[in-house]
């Protein structure tokens, strides 16, 4: 791959951000390029004030709210999106190119223009109605982070959650947002029933590093206090060592997952640094920038792992990569968690107590 050369966006312009750049999406035919005014060298050189990138919000009304897949690499069937685009700004985060999708970058674009779906929550409960409705867990946060920022003045998860909960309907949440604890009144008793279980994300300990590639993100002392506020509810909880980054955080594997376990967590997963599409070239930009001495070395590991590639998007490989490093991270994780007494997995979410209420949370039953 070679590497892109077009500037980076000035650091001061992109405090707490993620990406460096806002390449075009694979889908555009165009890329845009930041220009001057014209004016520069001219006798004319009014400096004019550039804004940084600051979040914007638009709000969707949704025609669908449950997402379907068939991928044989995860495992659940379907899934919930509240929002489009996350403000957590993670550099390496898969989900980067479905932005193309909006005609948006998968680059600064996405961390700093957002979709919210706070209507999300009645397109569910329709669904949920369907008399042709089978009932499976619900996953949520396995693309965006339900508990980004700006749940804070959307409040679209916690309005899902209130429906999944009046249908005693299971989920399972994926996050790295501490704002999770703010629904512990429907999560505790919800898990009490077999109905919820929570996996929080972290993807390394040292707050310098996790700043940098997550500049949004909790820091990682806030995330292990998280889960053991969740686990002393009574909520059960997997810590995902994710991603793994070979060259950079896979020392921290055992660490983390000690952790974890002294702040209650119960199970454990692992998944290898994913660079789909333009994450790749982000990704790169990211470790020029900010741990050069390890770039290469980052780099050659990954493409060991994948036959020479940066990423291979092969089904039952692009989550774990292949090889002797490999084999390694994945060796060392099995005996770390089986020596630290994980569980293999979080007790299975109950799908025999599903019912669809009389009423609605806006026309409630009379009886």
């Amino acid at each position: 791959m070679t590497r892109d050369t077009t500037p980076l966006v000035p650091a001061d312009l992109r405090r707490a951000r993620g990406a460096g750049r806002n390449i075009a999406g694979r889908f555009e035919t165009l890329e845009r390029v930041e220009i001057g005014t014209g004016w520069e060298g001219d006798g004319w050189d009014i400096p004019e004030p550039q804004a940084g990138w600051r979040t914007q919000v638009a709000v969707e009304e949704p025609r669908s709210a449950i997402t379907r897949n068939a991928s044989p690499d995860v495992p659940f069937d379907r899934s919930l999106n509240p929002y489009r685009g996350c403000e957590h700004g993670c550099i390496y985060c898969f989900a980067r190119p479905s932005h193309g999708y909006l005609g948006l970058s998968p680059g600064l674009d996405f961390e700093t223009r957002l979709v919210a779906r706070p209507g999300i929550w009645r397109v569910l409960d329709r669904e949920l109605r369907r008399r042709s409705y089978d009932v499976a867990p619900l996953a949520i946060g396995t693309n965006t982070d339900a508990y980004q920022p700006i749940e804070a003045k959307f409040k679209a998860m916690r309005k899902v959650l209130e429906v999944l909960r009046d249908f005693r309907h299971p989920v399972g949440i994926v996050t790295k947002g501490t704002m999770v604890a703010r629904d512990l009144d429907i999560l505790g008793p919800m898990a009490a029933s077999g109905l919820a279980h929570v996996g929080v994300t972290i993807t390394t300990l040292d707050p310098a590093l996790s700043r940098a590639m997550e500049p949004r993100v909790p820091l990682p002392a806030r995330r292990l206090a998280l889960i053991r506020q969740l686990a002393e509810a009574g909520v059960p909880v997997r810590v995902m060592v994710s991603p793994v980054i070979p060259g950079l955080t896979d020392h921290e594997i055992e660490s983390i997952l000690q952790a974890a376990r002294d702040a209650g967590a119960r199970a454990a997963s692992w998944i290898m640094l994913r660079l789909p599409h333009e994450v790749a070239p982000l990704m790169e930009d990211w470790l020029h920038e900010h741990v050069p001495g390890r770039a290469d070395k980052v780099l050659r590991r990954l493409r060991e792992m994948h036959g020479g590639q940066i990423y291979d998007a092969r089904f039952g490989h692009r989550m774990r990569g292949q090889g002797v490093h490999a084999r390694m991270i994945g060796r060392r994780f099995d005996l770390a968690a089986k020596r630290l007494g994980y569980d293999a997995s979080l007790p299975a979410l109950d799908c025999s107590q599903f019912a669809v209420p009389m009423g609605t949370q806006e026309q409630p039953s009379l009886f």
